[in-house]
């Protein structure tokens, strides 16, 4: 039977039918939907954990014990883990062990573009690369083989559109998935010095084996379709390069990444008259290709930046443009992302930027903060940076600057790696305010629950962590709940803690509008009192417009939050329903 999947659905079919008894993952676009399927299988153990590096070591726990594990996220969340895959490089496995990455070429949903290949060869793992959704399935399987086979966890690379573009999947029965015996071995799973120069010495003799087994691999395939023109590819761009370019080129496929094979690509590259390397981000197959002797043309007549096209590759190889069937009379609008409709965090940044403050922002929904005509945001830096970064700049610049400065977090981002930086800033006596915008839910990435939600990636009760007691705990004795959406009292909670000489934790507290249980009413509407002062469309909500005549509510738009009714000086919008 086959089935349409996405990428990511392929792989937790793959996952299922390897046998896989453990998966552990922090939510991030483009790999959340990865896990997300994987819950439909019930003799799968899934989780979110709360930030990627406890997520891999939970897997290589499983690994260690004999299960076939796996986690996943995306390109920035390898940073995150770094820490543990470098070290699981050492010790090997017991049950197979594969992390799922997704890098994310144009940043649809990222602060970089880094190219996780980097991390396969530093950490010496081997790494497959899918082209579609069909062998995202396969090679989610096959890398479970070869993790047992070579004793070494592996990596399965994605980017964006692979992750989330459908093809035919094979369906196919779940493997046997008993666990592998577990035996005491300190000697391979206890890392210390002693042991771990020992377990480089397996790791190398591992890379000899791998890179043999790069040229033998039916990973890596040619297609010889008598061209004097060659072109080596892998993943999303191979796909690109047929389109455009059909069989008027030959190609070398790589569906394994590294090691990459030497002999295969100058036997690829002999008697062609060019040789092209096509891979988005950083020339990882072109330095290879060149460092074996091989001439190619890569970025000299491609880009370092964002997602490759079949007319780009087109009109670079053969000088021809691609056809297109239909092109819009128009230009298409401009449509920036912006907070949801009756978002909690525009009542949060409504009043930071009224107040003028300096900003520390961090990684989720209220990022968007940063956008006109709120503003509010001065950083942006990575997940939990708001406040780290913010105590840097207190205790650079001083007392006075503490006072107009304030970071933001959402309460999954705190969880994630906001904890360790509040505790950092109470131990090395920071003066900070930190404001953590709690909408009771994972936001930006689709809704995942977190563990200040009280339930478990698969809806089931558990313990809810209480983020006022938290805060206590690691030693900020001034904390207040708040709602963002009484303006009022929420701007006289910020002024108090920022003037306040020690540190202070305001949790501004009010669920995303989207969520199932949020059930506003009605929606506003503009009386004959207005003044068309227009302080309301300071809040940036789309379902409020202005013109000549006045200010405008969107009823498709407007669900009923009411915080232009409680931002308006002269009450002049009300809520009808």
């Amino acid at each position: 039977m086959k089935k349409l999947l996405l990428g990511n659905a392929a792989i937790a079919q793959g996952a299922y039918e390897a046998g896989v008894r453990v998966v552990s993952s922090y939510p991030g676009t483009p790999s959340t939907e990865i896990t997300e399927n994987i819950v439909k299988y019930d003799e799968i153990y899934v989780e979110w954990a709360p930030n990627e590096k406890v997520a891999a070591e939970v897997a290589i726990g499983a690994a260690i014990a004999g299960a076939r594990s796996m986690s996943c996220m995306k390109h920035v969340g390898l940073n995150v883990m770094a820490d543990p895959v470098f070290t699981a490089s050492y010790t090997g496995v017991n049950g197979g062990l594969l992390f799922c990455v997704a890098d994310d070429p144009g940043m649809h949903s990222s602060q970089n573009e880094q190219d996780s290949r980097h991390y396969a060869k530093a950490s010496k793992i081997i790494m497959l690369e899918p082209s579609d959704s069909g062998e995202c399935k396969e090679f989610t399987k096959i890398a479970y083989q070869l993790s047992e086979e070579f004793d070494t966890p592996a990596f399965l690379r994605l980017t964006t559109r692979v992750a989330h573009s459908q093809s035919l999947v094979e369906i196919e029965e779940r493997a046997n998935d008993e666990l592998k015996p577990y035996e005491k071995n300190p000697a391979k799973y206890v890392m210390m010095p002693g042991n771990a120069i020992k377990r480089h010495v397996v790791v190398e003799e591992r890379m000899k084996k791998l890179a043999a087994f790069a040229e033998t691999t039916n990973l890596n395939t040619i297609e010889d379709n008598g061209a004097k023109i060659g072109v080596i590819s892998a993943g999303d761009c191979y796909v690109y390069a047929k389109e455009a370019l059909g069989t008027k080129v030959n190609f070398l496929k790589l569906g394994l990444v590294f090691p990459l094979p030497v002999k295969t690509i100058q036997d690829f590259a002999q008697g062609l008259d060019k040789v092209y390397v096509l891979e988005e981000l950083d020339p990882f197959i072109e330095e290879h290709c060149r460092s074996i002797g091989v001439e190619v043309i890569g970025k000299e007549a491609f880009t370092l930046l964002g997602e490759y096209s079949p007319n780009m590759i087109k009109k670079a190889i053969l000088n021809e443009d691609v056809e297109i069937a239909a092109k819009a009379d128009e230009p298409l609008p401009v449509r920036p992302p912006v907070m949801c409709p009756g978002c909690p965090h525009r009542g949060s940044f409504y009043v930071l930027k009224k107040l003028g403050l300096t900003v520390s922002g961090d990684i989720g929904c209220y990022t968007l903060g940063a956008a006109a005509p709120l503003n509010a945001l001065d950083t942006t830096i990575c997940m939990g940076a708001s406040i780290g970064g913010a105590l840097g700049m207190s205790k650079a610049r001083g007392e006075e600057f503490t006072k107009n400065l304030i970071s933001v977090i959402g309460d999954s981002t705190f969880m994630h790696s906001g904890i360790t930086g509040l505790v950092d800033m109470v131990y090395n006596k920071g003066t900070n305010t930190v404001m953590i915008l709690d909408n009771s839910i994972t936001g930006m990435t689709g809704h995942q629950d977190n563990p200040t939600t009280g339930k478990t990636i698969r809806g089931e009760a558990t313990k809810q962590v209480d983020l006022e007691l938290l805060c206590k705990a690691v030693g900020v004795e001034h904390v207040r709940i708040v709602d963002p959406f009484q303006v009022d009292e929420l701007e006289k909670a910020i002024k108090e803690e920022v003037n306040r000489p020690e540190p202070s934790v305001i949790i501004s507290q009010r669920p995303c509008a989207l969520l199932k249980t949020v059930k506003y009413t009605g929606h506003a509407v503009i009386t004959d009192k207005c003044r068309k002062c227009r302080k309301c469309m300071q809040i940036g909500c789309p379902a409020l417009s202005s013109d000549e005549n006045g200010i405008h509510v969107d009823l498709n738009q407007c669900n009923g939050c009411g915080l232009c009714v409680n931002v308006c000086p002269f009450g002049a919008i009300v809520k009808e329903g």
